[in-house]
């Protein structure tokens, strides 16, 4: 959904994201070092996949320090955007609350990414890299407010005018769906629809339709065995958010 929302952005408030394959590219795959998590959740104490904010330190240092790795074969510059924002990530995260292993872990993993970053980013124009890294944060924090049904602001918005922020919260009210999304798909009868406002707004067209597909998963679970058979049948469920003006 970040690729989606990179895709949708840009008017005469709100700078399209340029060089703008390689920056939708990272944004969409921003996430790509847990793919193999997602695909084998950890069982939480309640019986539940535990979400990635309740991942051991540990294992969350590990997927970050991998991800860029995955996308290097495809985009030195989405590489570098995803090393970026995983260091930014980091960068709330102080290592001396962690036991010495792990705060040891968590330093080497900045200090790594940030000789591939050097390595990555050498010939390219900084200021540009920062604006790109700072769009990837924005579209990742809308993305999971989306997906939550949650109010947010999106702080450090690069604008045509210097950075800005955004307030995106569920739109109250009944309001007409839209017939068709950007890409000319129509909506599907009877697919699960949140609305959203957005203000100031920030994308090119005057309404704006994400989507993706979830697995829904019901009850607890005593095993890791078992949750993930049960996720591997569990029924596919299209999601659309539609964004607009505020």
């Amino acid at each position: 959904m970040s690729g989606q929302l990179a895709r949708a952005w840009g008017n005469d408030a709100f700078p399209a994201p340029a060089p703008r394959e390689p920056v939708c590219l990272a944004a969409e795959q921003h996430d790509v070092g847990w793919a193999d998590a997602d695909l084998a959740p950890r069982l939480g104490p309640a019986g539940r996949p535990l979400s990635f904010l309740e991942y051991p330190r540990a294992e969350h240092v590990a997927i970050w320090r991998d991800a860029p790795q995955r996308l290097l074969a495809q985009s030195r510059y989405a590489a570098l955007l995803v090393s970026l924002h995983g260091t930014s990530l980091y960068a709330r995260v102080d290592p001396a609350g962690y036991e010495p292993a792990v705060a040891a872990a968590i330093r080497d993993y900045v200090n790594g990414q940030r000789a591939l970053q050097a390595q990555l980013g050498a010939g390219l124009d900084a200021e540009e890299v920062d604006r790109n890294r700072r769009l990837i944060l924005a579209w990742d924090r809308l993305s999971l407010a989306l997906c939550q049904g949650d109010a947010t602001r999106l702080e450090d918005v690069p604008g045509a005018d210097g950075a800005r922020a955004i307030r995106v919260e569920p739109a109250g009210g009944d309001e007409p769906a839209p017939t068709r999304i950007r890409d000319d798909r129509a909506v599907p009868a009877g697919v699960a629809t949140a609305r959203f406002i957005a203000d100031p707004w920030p994308f090119t067209a005057a309404q704006v339709v994400v989507g993706c597909e979830a697995r829904e998963l019901r009850g607890s679970y005593a095993d890791a065995a078992r949750l993930r058979a049960a996720l591997a049948s569990a029924p596919w469920v299209p999601l659309r958010f539609v964004l607009s003006p505020g």
